[in-house]
Formats: C-alpha cells, structure tokens, sequence
C-alpha cells in the first residue's frame, strides 16, 4: 500500500513535470518549422497539454482497467470545468473575447452530447471508438484553417506574445520533446499501476480512483497552465486551455482508449458522471458565449463552479451516489 501511494505522488509529479516540458518542446519544435502562433496554441498547447490523459488512459486499457480509463478522462473534464475554471475565475473574472473560442464553445458541447449518446449502452466499442476519432480529425481540420486565417483576433495577440517566451533553440526543443514524451510514457505506467493498488488495497472501484486521484493528476498541466494564463491577464488563454483539453479527452483520448480495447462502464458513471459533465459543459457555453457582447465567468459563478466540484468529490468520496 505504501509503495503504492508513493508511485502515485511521484507519478503525478512526475507526470506533471515531462507534460510541461513536452509542451513547451513541442511549441518551440512547432515555432521553428513555421507553423502559426494561433495555430501552435490551439493544436499543440491546447491539446498537449491532454497527453498526460491520453497516456494513462491507453496504459488503463492496455492493461483491462476500464473504470481508470474512462474515469480519467470524464473525471478530467469535470475537474478541468469545475476545479480548474473555478479557481481561475475566483481569482480573475474571465471575460471570453475571443471570436475563436466562442466557436469552440458549442462545438465542445456538441462534442459532450455526443459522447454521452455513444455511451448509452454502457460500453466505448471499437466502433464508437472509430466514430470519436473520425470527429477529432474533422476538428483538427477545421482547427488548422482557423489558425491559417489572418483575422485578429484576442487569442492570436495572446499567444503570440506566450510563444515569444517559449523560444528555444531547434535542438533544444527537439530534446524536450522527446524527453518529455518519454517521461510522460514513463510516469504514466507508474501512476496507473500505484492507482490500481491502492484501489485494490481499498476495496472501492478503479471507477472512484479514476474520477479522483488520476483525474486530477492528469489535470494538473491544464491547472498550472490556467492559472498562470489569467495571473498575466490572458482570460483567453485560460479558457483555451480548457475547451482544448476537455475536446481532447472526450474524443481522442477516449478514441484511442476505446481501440485499444473495448471500455466497459456501469450506469453511474452515465447517470452521474457523465451527466455532470454535461450540465457543467452547457453551463460553460452559455456563460461563454455571451450575447452580442463578450462571454464572462464572474467569481460568484466560479466559486459556484468550485462548489459544485467540492459536492462531487464528497459524493464520490462518501458513495452517497
């Protein structure tokens, strides 16, 4: 048991660490080879910033662990709306002036809907799987034109001045990628062997440490990189950040999770889990997307937002649900 918890604090820390710097290798990699600063931000930062998820929950599934795998990913999208844009917003109202991000708003949440229609018969097929994917790669697609387009916009100005900062030299940014992907395999491996122990040691299911413990692991790049968005005063960033990871998870990372094998689920991660995310997600968009004046979170609806958290955890936690 010992051994267990250790290899999950040093996993998440060290998770939290080569996910840092394969970002910021993969930005710079991205910077030299010419690629657009909008573009590098919603692609690469945007969704770099889910490989920690990505990877735990492909070793979860490699290794038969359903309720870690998607768990991980669903928990992840609640702490990324709740924990995270909470706290973010506590600390500075969001104001979402970005053109960009309030396409994305409705496209996550159509994205959400989906998922949750795909999961009705309890199971992620490979078939579902496939259809996930097919959908991350329209996106994709439909991402990389954005990015191409020379409009102005709040969020291109922001993230041109963070890729200023991340500059590199080419070497140096290939190092980091690749050490830094490396490391994320690595950490990966050990939190999810220490979660399933400790679940295990417990008696409760791979479910409850997947929504808790891994999630807000995985969660902790999409934290740090949030909170240090709106601590410079860039609310676009911040909310970037997680509209990117949460669209990421639910497709990609639940794609190839899902391939690999196939993700069984009871109906409380439907009817409780899922469904959270989804009001949480509509919730968001509404906030978001503003009417004929920009979207705002104020830190009444964050700290409701983190309240919201807190009562989830505690149910989870308690198995009051």
């Amino acid at each position: 048991m010992t051994t267990a918890i250790i290899a999950v604090l040093s996993g998440g820390v060290l998770l939290f660490w080569s996910a840092d710097r394969f970002v910021d290798g993969a930005a710079a990699t991205a910077r030299h080879l010419g690629m657009a600063p909008l573009l590098i931000g919603m692609i690469i930062v945007g969704f770099g910033t889910s490989a920690p998820e990505m990877l735990v929950s492909a070793m979860a599934s490699w290794q038969n662990t359903s309720g870690i795998a998607l768990g991980n990913v669903f928990g992840s999208n609640i702490a990324n709306l709740g924990l995270i844009l909470g706290l973010t917003s506590l600390i500075s109202p969001i104001t979402v002036n970005s053109r960009v991000l309030r396409r994305e708003l409705p496209l996550l949440t159509l994205v959400t809907g989906l998922v949750i229609f795909l999961f009705t018969d309890l199971v992620i097929g490979r078939g579902n799987a496939l259809v996930l994917l097919a959908f991350f790669f329209l996106i994709l697609i439909w991402t990389a034109r954005q990015g191409k387009r020379t409009e102005e916009d709040p969020l291109k100005t922001e993230l041109s001045r963070e890729m200023d900062k991340r500059e590199r030299p080419f070497k140096q940014a290939l190092f980091w990628l690749l050490a830094g992907f490396i490391f994320l395999i690595l950490s990966s491996r050990i939190l999810v062997w220490g979660a399933v122990k400790i679940a295990l040691a417990l008696g409760i299911s791979d479910l409850i440490i997947g929504l808790t413990i891994v999630a807000i692991g995985t969660s902790l790049p999409e934290l740090a990189s949030s909170l240090a968005a709106v601590m410079k005063n860039e609310h676009d960033i911040a909310l970037g950040n997680i509209i990117g990871s949460n669209l990421f998870n639910t497709l990609a990372v639940t794609g190839i999770a899902g391939l690999i094998r196939p993700l069984h689920g009871g109906p409380e991660l439907l009817f409780r889990d899922m469904l959270l995310m989804g009001i949480l997600t509509v919730s968001i968009f509404l906030l978001g997307y503003g009417n004929r004046r920009p979207g705002r979170i104020n830190r009444v609806e964050g700290g409701i937002l983190l309240c919201v958290y807190i009562a989830y955890l505690y149910i989870l936690i308690t198995g009051v649900i």
